[in-house]
């Protein structure tokens, strides 16, 4: 059986979801989740048995879904979990999977590191891409750490977002909430191009 790798999972993505906005999420948050590998690798902390490109797959497929279940929310993630039954998947990323959507599936509460980091910074990559659509030049590269955390006070600005799984971090993945907007934003300016922006 095939492992799943990075290859792989751009692969099911593509055969997935059709909207290329979506699919920069998904980039996104593998980019992210990559980053905060190196971070947490260079603190010395506990990070598990997982590789860096396995954290990147799973940040990549974490939402690689929701187009075909956006109509039923409590099948999202439940139709990757089918998907990974294809590949040779450590349970490790089965699980990071299965608490993604827990909320609704019920089939997993984060635990590890990686379930709280995704946690943490999937609503913030959103977000961060919103902050730059507001600038004149709508480029990544003009965003600054401080303008992020000036809009995420801003209420009303991007009110869908949910802050709390941000405010989070000091808690769950003992990050304060501006190292995680610092990595969080210099992963994705270093894949600018991959994201569009």
């Amino acid at each position: 059986m095939e492992k799943l790798t990075v290859e792989n999972a751009n692969k099911l993505l593509i055969t997935h979801m059709q909207n290329q906005n979506l699919r920069r999420h998904c980039y996104a948050v593998g980019k992210t989740l990559s980053a905060f590998y190196d971070l947490y690798k260079n603190q010395n902390r506990e990070i598990g048995s997982l590789s860096k490109e396995q954290w990147e797959t799973i940040g990549i497929l974490h939402d690689a879904d929701w187009e075909e279940t956006k109509d039923v929310p409590e099948k999202h993630t439940v139709l990757t979990l089918e998907w990974f039954k294809e590949y040779d998947v450590p349970e490790e990323m089965v699980n990071v999977i299965k608490s993604h959507n827990n909320k609704m599936t019920h089939l997993r509460e984060p635990e590890t590191l990686l379930e709280w980091t995704l946690e943490c910074v999937d609503e913030l990559t959103g977000f961060i891409v919103a902050v730059t659509l507001v600038l004149p030049s709508k480029k990544l590269e003009d965003v600054k750490p401080e303008s992020v955390l000036k809009k995420f006070k801003q209420k009303e600005f991007a009110k869908a977002v949910d802050r709390s799984q941000m405010e989070q971090c000091e808690e769950k993945i003992q990050v304060d909430i501006n190292t995680l907007v610092e990595t969080t934003l210099k992963a994705m300016q270093e894949n600018h191009e991959l994201l569009g922006l």
